[in-house]
């Protein structure tokens, strides 16, 4: 029985004769370029032939590539971005205090500098925070009876009067300031010497002297100083300068509005003057401003 393959699947030569074709061909092609170098130029057409192919081959892993590095870049860069941004806020809080604190240090020269021209006895207090009272103007300063503060006593800052002390606790006392509708003080114009009693004004942040003529010396631009006559406050502490005069109001006497000289909504180390108030009457008690509730609440107490 004949196995040979059909005529139509015959191949030529044996596989084994093939074999030693192409390793002799090998051989001799390789002495002959190594001799000649005849065959340089085919390896060059064949690379160029053979780029697109191997640049499309490496297409996948180039991308893969990429796409690692993109992503690490883009882990990278966060971590940076994160990290750059605490440095900022750092440094932001750090500048901020180092600020702060120069303001501090500028304003507790300047209250040394007022303390040492000032002949009072005095003492440094820091503001620790506003009273909650919507209707009055105080503040709560972190030195009390120990250091020797009474109520009554005034309290400047390094351009001139805040207000005065008006009740003391033993480590904190509470300050009336100029501006509080219920806190007088008796000053007279620097220029003309003209005295008046200074008061806090209804308009928010300003003063007015009350019962001043309406013929009395007085100008815009005039500055305000203590008088001394209440042997409390020291005379000639600046207190406010004239901004408005009114002299056609009702009646023989002037609105005269008055701006604080002082840094009075600002000023956080302040000065108070340690007067010695023995013999002096005690100071008047500051009243509450009656608002509308209070007024409903007493003429209910009225009716009933």
């Amino acid at each position: 029985m004949d196995r040979s393959p059909p005529p139509f699947f015959k191949q030529g030569p044996s596989a084994n004769a093939r074999l030693a074709f192409f390793t002799l061909l090998g051989l001799a092609l390789l002495m002959i370029d190594a001799r000649t170098g005849l065959l340089g130029a085919m390896r060059q057409g064949v690379g160029t032939v053979l780029y697109p192919l191997q640049r499309g081959l490496l297409v996948p892993r180039d991308t893969l590539s990429m796409t690692f590095d993109y992503v690490g870049e883009i882990a990278r860069l966060r971590t940076e971005n994160s990290e750059l941004r605490r440095i900022e806020a750092a440094n932001a809080r750090q500048l901020l205090q180092v600020e702060q604190l120069a303001q501090e240090n500028h304003q507790l020269r300047e209250v040394l500098q007022t303390r040492e021209r000032t002949a009072v006895k005095s003492v440094v207090a820091e503001v620790l925070y506003d009273t909650r009272d919507p209707f009055s103007r105080k503040l709560v300063l972190d030195k009390g009876l120990q250091q020797g503060i009474t109520a009554g006593q005034p309290v400047v800052d390094a351009t001139g009067v805040v207000g005065q002390i008006t009740r003391v606790f033993p480590l904190t006392a509470e300050l009336t300031m100029v501006t509080d509708r219920n806190l007088t003080i008796p000053v007279q114009v620097q220029r003309s010497g003209q005295r008046a009693i200074a008061t806090g004004s209804t308009t928010a942040g300003r003063l007015e002297l009350r019962y001043m003529l309406v013929n009395a010396d007085i100008r815009e631009g005039d500055t305000i100083v203590t008088s001394g006559l209440d042997s409390l406050y020291p005379p000639g502490l600046p207190v406010g300068r004239v901004v408005t005069i009114d002299r056609a109001g009702s009646g023989n006497f002037a609105r005269v509005v008055v701006e604080p000289i002082a840094s009075i909504e600002s000023s956080r180390l302040l000065l108070v003057l340690l007067v010695d108030r023995s013999g002096l009457p005690p100071p008047p008690p500051v009243e509450a401003v009656e608002t509308p509730r209070s007024k409903r609440a007493a003429a209910a107490t009225r009716r009933n």
